[in-house]
């Protein structure tokens, strides 16, 4: 097993997932892998090209109001580039406590335009 901690050893189980990376995060490793750097060492290549573009576009960007641009752009449909919620946060509709009610109210007022302040 590879030094979590050097970027340039990096396990069998991390080159795949660069190849095919998973979109649900049950798939990830949940050793002592999950701590090994993703993509290897900063700084040898840009975002676009390595392995971290199969995570999905660097210009992506998230707006307060719930829309989604790429490249300044912004997309029609907003839901194609949305993961699945995580579970128990705000977007999970099984969650429930005074935290995720807080999360789920910030994200009920954008979607009327207000501004919560944050």
């Amino acid at each position: 097993m590879p030094d979590a901690g050097d970027p340039h050893e990096r396990s069998e189980t991390m080159r795949k997932l660069e190849e095919d990376p998973p979109k649900d995060l049950k798939q990830w490793p949940d050793d002592e892998r999950k701590y090994e750097t993703f993509g290897g060492p900063e700084g040898d290549h840009g975002y676009e090209e390595g392995p971290e573009s199969k995570l999905g576009p660097s210009s992506l960007t998230y707006h307060d109001d719930g829309s989604i641009s790429i490249d300044g752009k912004k997309v029609d449909n907003p839901d194609d580039y949305r993961g699945e919620p995580i579970p128990g946060g705000p977007t999970d509709p099984e969650a429930s406590g005074p935290d995720v009610e807080k999360g789920k109210e910030k994200i009920a007022k954008r979607g009327e335009g207000e501004d919560d302040g944050d």
